[in-house]
């Protein structure tokens, strides 16, 4: 009998460009019947403020810590795969920022598993967004 392959498939922290195709690869599994992927860009504005771009900065501990959060969305849902990666570095408007997608035998779980990831990556990962407006100011969000 073969072995099964593991359910977090990719999590990753990178300065290049992120690849919707490198992640729907890897969470390629005939007995998924569904794929829910959400895809977070960099917008051209945040609460009435024109912004310019941005640069995410992540703490050494980061990479670990999406892991754990992938491990633990992988044992609380029914998903076949999961993948979670983030962009640290400089973006421009429109880039994507991060990647999170869950494969499951149906639509239902993959969507319910994918909002978790997404969620706790936002809220237990530490990147932190540095955005910069067009009026010259700037401002920090998700700092400790």
């Amino acid at each position: 009998m073969s072995e099964l392959p593991p359910v977090v498939r990719l999590t990753d922290i990178r300065e290049t460009p992120l690849a919707v195709d490198e992640v729907v690869a890897a969470l390629s599994d005939a007995a998924a019947g569904g794929l829910t992927l959400f895809v977070g860009a960099v917008r051209d504005h945040d609460e009435n403020k024109a912004v310019t771009g941005l640069e995410y900065s992540a703490h050494p501990t980061a990479l670990a810590i999406l892991q754990d959060v992938a491990d633990e969305v992988a044992r609380e849902y029914d998903v076949l795969a999961l993948a979670a990666v983030h962009r640290v570095g400089k973006l421009a408007i429109g880039d994507a920022a991060v990647i999170v997608a869950t494969a499951a035998e149906h639509r239902g779980e993959a969507f319910d598993a994918s909002r978790a990831l997404i969620d706790r990556l936002k809220h237990r990962v530490p990147i932190w967004k540095h955005q910069l407006f067009a009026d010259g100011s700037d401002e920090w969000v998700g700092t400790p």
